[in-house]
């Protein structure tokens, strides 16, 4: 359901403000402050700055979390430029040496080529080592470790890292790092972290980060991940083996605070199915394509001043899509609406994350959204951005 200060304000925009993003960001300070609460005091929390990089998202968030994980020297240099204080965490599978070198609280070696790179540099280092364990990841929607991947190190070669951190001065190794999967409920979380943990511990890391990936359901947006379980697995697994944890969530931080509203040009029917065509489209909002899903929408009903009969629908099932030349450009296939015309403004609700940052925004060369962030039911605007 949109909330209502969301709602008033795309109610409000001038239809040049349309396509617009807007982000509640009283909302997530409250979503990130109940995190907070759920988590043991000894577990760190590094917002993974990839979901949603924006510099309001990031200072809203800087005075809840520990740090902020970046992967690529692009996100480092932004992220140091809007919370110049944060401790940084370097992952990513395939970093430059102008990345290896430039600096952060800890960095997540990927392989072992990555390591003597990382040592020949000669700057002074903090080192997760990211192994890919073969441990089942759950009812994981999406695995990076696990089984052949272009992600961590594979264990074959971990005594042979470990070697090279101990005969280089420069390199202090931290503990490991193994994010293994995305998309997890709590419970399959815990039990994938305490496996991760166990396995580390026998190894002697000091540190573990257990990785992000908590699950999100976009079928249903008032499901929200379930942070009491995983506090309280979290805090009995430190107490049992006394290594420090980290996690690094993002979508599951931001994805709620975001909404992507777009007006509706026209309804037309096409042998027997409806269709609703947008000003927008996937080009802004490209999260139900990639994650294979139809995006959640509410719809903000408008008037209409035209001398023609007015296209829509019903209590009817609609198909919503975009203006690119692509039969892929769709948002939500065959959805039940109570009534969609010409006219109104549709809101796409969950497009915090992974959704403008991902998309193709030159594909056809449309205008660019607007950015609109709310605080305290009061918005601050940010024009279109520049191409």
């Amino acid at each position: 359901m949109i909330p209502a200060a969301v709602a008033d304000h795309v109610a409000g925009l001038p239809d040049d403000q349309l396509p617009a993003y807007v982000y509640d960001l009283a909302g997530l300070r409250e979503h990130a402050t109940a995190i907070r609460a759920a988590l043991p005091s000894g577990v760190e929390w590094y917002y993974a700055a990839k979901a949603n990089p924006a510099a309001p998202i990031l200072r809203t968030l800087a005075g809840v979390v520990d740090g902020f994980e970046v992967a690529s020297g692009g996100e480092l240099a932004h992220v140091r430029s809007v919370v110049p204080d944060a401790p940084l965490a370097f992952g990513g599978p395939a970093k430059t040496d102008a990345e290896l070198a430039a600096g952060t609280h800890r960095i997540h070696v990927e392989s072992r080529h990555e390591l003597r790179r990382l040592a020949a540099i000669g700057r002074p280092a903090g080192v997760l080592l990211r192994v890919n364990l073969a441990l089942p990841t759950g009812a994981a929607v999406l695995t990076m470790g696990g089984r052949p991947s272009q992600f961590g190190i594979d264990p074959s070669e971990l005594d042979e890292c470990l070697a090279v951190l101990r005969e280089t001065e420069t390199l202090t190794w931290h503990g490991i790092h193994a994010h293994l999967a995305s998309g997890l409920p709590a419970t399959d979380q815990v039990e994938l972290a305490s496996a991760v943990v166990e396995w580390a511990a026998r190894l002697g890391a000091p540190e573990v980060n257990v990785g992000g990936g908590m699950a999100v359901d976009y079928r249903d947006p008032d499901t929200r991940y379930d942070w009491a379980v995983l506090g309280a697995g979290l805090r009995e697994l430190t107490e049992r083996t006394g290594v420090r944890l980290r996690i690094e969530p993002g979508r599951a931080v931001t994805a709620y605070c975001g909404w992507y509203a777009a007006s509706v040009v026209d309804v037309k029917r096409s042998h027997g199915e409806a269709f609703a065509l947008l000003a927008g489209g996937t080009h802004h909002l490209r999260t139900p394509v990639a994650k294979g899903h139809d995006q959640p929408f509410d719809v903000l009903p408008t008037g209409w001043d035209r001398p023609w009969p007015r296209p829509g629908v019903t209590d009817s099932r609609v198909t919503v899509a975009g203006q690119l030349c692509t039969p892929k450009d769709v948002l939500a296939r065959n959805v039940p609406v109570a009534r969609l015309m010409a006219g109104d403004r549709v809101v796409f609700g969950m497009a915090g994350a992974y959704a403008w940052d991902i998309s193709h925004h030159d594909f056809l060369m449309h205008p660019r959204p607007t950015f609109h962030y709310l605080e305290r039911q009061v918005a601050s605007r940010q024009g279109r951005l520049a191409t």
